[in-house]
C-alpha cells in the first residue's frame, strides 16, 4: 500500500524542499500529545509538558485531535513561510467550509482520499464530526460544536492557540531546530540540482521512490494507506521535521497541493522482550487487516464502529481482530461513558522493532 503523487511533466522548480515553523509546531504539539509515539524526545516533551500553564495544557486538550490521532492539514502548509505568523495569516485567508473540513478531518477520516463535503454544509458529515467529538471527550465535542455553530470565531480562538504555544514554549524551539531543517533542506535541495529527483526523495525517507513509465513520473510513499493524487497544475513541498520521527505525512487530499513532512534523523529504537511474548504478538500481526488496523490504533483510540466504518468492516469482525491483539498484549482499552476505545500499546510496539512501529506510524 501506498500514497502516489503524480508528477507527470512538473518541473524541478516546482518541487520544492523547506522548513515550515507551522508544521513543526503541528509535529511538536503531537509529540506533546503523544510521547510515547517519540522516545528519542521524552527529555524534550516531559520538561516542556511540566512547564505549561493549566490554563495552556487545557486549551490543547480541548482542540487535539487536529495532532493527536492524525494531524490536520492545515498543519502542513504547501507554501512556506519565515514566520509563524505569516503561515497562520495564510490559514486566516482559506474560507470557512475548507478550513472546518479540514480542522474536523476526524469526520471525514475513511473517506479522506475521495474527498468529502464539509461539515458546514453537509448534514451527515456534520452529525459524524459530532459523534466523533463526543467519543473523545466532553471537551473535544465542545470544540466541535463551537466550530460548526462559530467557525470565524474558532477560527480566531485557535490562532490565538498557536501563538501562545508559540510564546510559551515554541519560539524557543523553533530557533534551534530550524537551523538543522533549514540544512537538510539546503542538501535534499542541492541533490535535486545536482543528481535528479529519485536521489533527493529517497535521500528524504527510504519510505519514499521515484518511478518513471511509459505513463509518466510518480512520487511514491510506502504507507500502511492507499491514496493517490496529482501535482500537475501545481507543485510539490517537502517539510524536514525535527520532531516527526517515526511519522512520514502526505497530504493527498483532492483539491490540496501535495505536501510531504519528513523526518531528518533515522535511527533504531532498542528493547528486549520474552520470546514467547514476541511470537504471540507477532502472530496477531501477521494478518494483514491487523496490521492496518493497527496504524489508526497506533494513532489514538477508536471505538469498534468506528475502525468498522474506516476499514468498511462489519463490528464483529473488528472484534474479532481485536479480541486476538488484545490477548497477545497489544491493546490497551478504556471506557469512557458508553464508548469502549481500543488503542495500541505503542511502548509494547516499540519493542517489537522499529521498522514496525515506523510502518504503522509512518
Amino acid at each position: 500500500m501506498s500514497v502516489t503523487i503524480d508528477i507527470t511533466g512538473l518541473p524541478h522548480e516546482r518541487i520544492t524542499f523547506c522548513p515550515s515553523p507551522l508544521a513543526e509546531l503541528g509535529a511538536a504539539l503531537h509529540a506533546l500529545a503523544e510521547p510515547a509515539h517519540h522516545p528519542r524526545l521524552h527529555a524534550w516533551t516531559t520538561t516542556t509538558a511540566a512547564a505549561l500553564k493549566p490554563e495552556l495544557a487545557d486549551r490543547l486538550h480541548e482542540a487535539d485531535f487536529m495532532w493527536h490521532t492524525t494531524r490536520s492539514d492545515l498543519l502542513l502548509p504547501p507554501r512556506p513561510r519565515e514566520t509563524l505568523a505569516e503561515e497562520l495569516d495564510d490559514l486566516d485567508r482559506m474560507d470557512d467550509e475548507q478550513y472546518v473540513g479540514a480542522a474536523l478531518e476526524i469526520s471525514c477520516n475513511s473517506r479522506y482520499t475521495h474527498g468529502a463535503p464539509s461539515p458546514l454544509v453537509d448534514e451527515r458529515m456534520r452529525r459524524r464530526a459530532l459523534e466523533l467529538g463526543a467519543a473523545r471527550g466532553p471537551r473535544q465535542a465542545a470544540f466541535v460544536e463551537r466550530m460548526l455553530a462559530d467557525p470565524t470565531g474558532t477560527r480566531a480562538w485557535l490562532r490565538r492557540l498557536l501563538e501562545d504555544c508559540d510564546e510559551a514554549f515554541f519560539a524557543d524551539t523553533w530557533r534551534r531546530v530550524r537551523i538543522q531543517l533549514a540544512a537538510d533542506a539546503r542538501h535534499k535541495t542541492e541533490l535535486l540540482r545536482r543528481k535528479g529527483l529519485a536521489e533527493a526523495v529517497a535521500a528524504a525517507s527510504g519510505a519514499m521512490t521515484l518511478e518513471e513509465d511509459e505513463h509518466g513520473r510518480r512520487i511514491v510513499v510506502d504507507k500502511l494507506v492507499q491514496g493517490r493524487t496529482s501535482a500537475q497544475g501545481s507543485a510539490v513541498t517537502f517539510l524536514p521535521t525535527a520532531f516527526g520521527w517515526p511519522h512520514l505525512f502526505a497530504l493527498h487530499a483532492p483539491g490540496w497541493q501535495p505536501v510531504v513532512q519528513y523526518p531528518v534523523a533515522d535511527r533504531d529504537l532498542g528493547g528486549a522482550a520474552s520470546v514467547e511474548a514476541v511470537a504471540r504478538r507477532l502472530e496477531a500481526l501477521a494478518h494483514p487487516m491487523r496490521m492496518r488496523l493497527c496504524r489508526s490504533l497506533a494513532r489514538g483510540a477508536n471505538t469498534t464502529s468506528e475502525l468498522a466504518d474506516a476499514y468498511n468492516l462489519s463490528a464483529p469482525e473488528v472484534s474479532r481482530h481485536l479480541a486476538v491483539m488484545r490477548k497477545a498484549g497489544l491493546l490497551t482499552t478504556q471506557r469512557r461513558g458508553r464508548y469502549v476505545l481500543h488503542q495500541l500499546d505503542v511502548t509494547v510496539a516499540a519493542r517489537l522493532g522499529s521498522d514496525f512501529l515506523e510502518s504503522v506510524l509512518r
